[in-house]
């Protein structure tokens, strides 16, 4: 069984890119902090790297920005690759099913209108309209 939830703050705001054949990816870090400070009183923090998809993505880049606090849901992943320089790379990142906005945005920061419905996005909603 691989499934992850974080509940953390995005570092930064979400990149969005698209594939060649036009799929949403959205990646974000999210900043996730330990029950215990340090001996010296710090807090102490995890860093994730988290990829989205589809309509995650697009939620995730329409809706979030940094400092937002979201959970998210998912599965982690290992990758590698070897670089144009020929040094090996690996990585272990989140691939998020779901995210969610777990406050509202900040007095003054604005929010996009509501996706609208269709065939490839059934997000009607805004999730931050109280």
């Amino acid at each position: 069984m691989n499934i992850i939830a974080i509940v953390g703050r995005l570092v930064s705001d979400p990149e969005m890119k698209y594939t060649p054949s036009g799929v949403a990816v959205a990646t974000m870090r999210i900043a996730v902090d330990r029950r215990f400070k340090s001996d010296t009183g710090e807090k102490v923090s995890d860093f994730f790297n988290v990829v989205a998809w589809r309509q995650s993505a697009e939620f995730a880049a329409n809706y979030l920005s940094k400092g937002r606090l979201v959970g998210v849901e998912g599965r982690l992943q290992s990758r590698s690759w070897v670089q144009n320089d020929g040094q090996k790379r690996s990585t272990v990142e989140i691939v998020a099913e779901s995210i969610q906005g777990l406050d509202k945005p900040k007095d003054g920061e604005e929010r996009p209108p509501a996706p609208s419905a269709g065939p490839d996005n059934d997000m009607d909603y805004d999730p931050f309209n109280s």
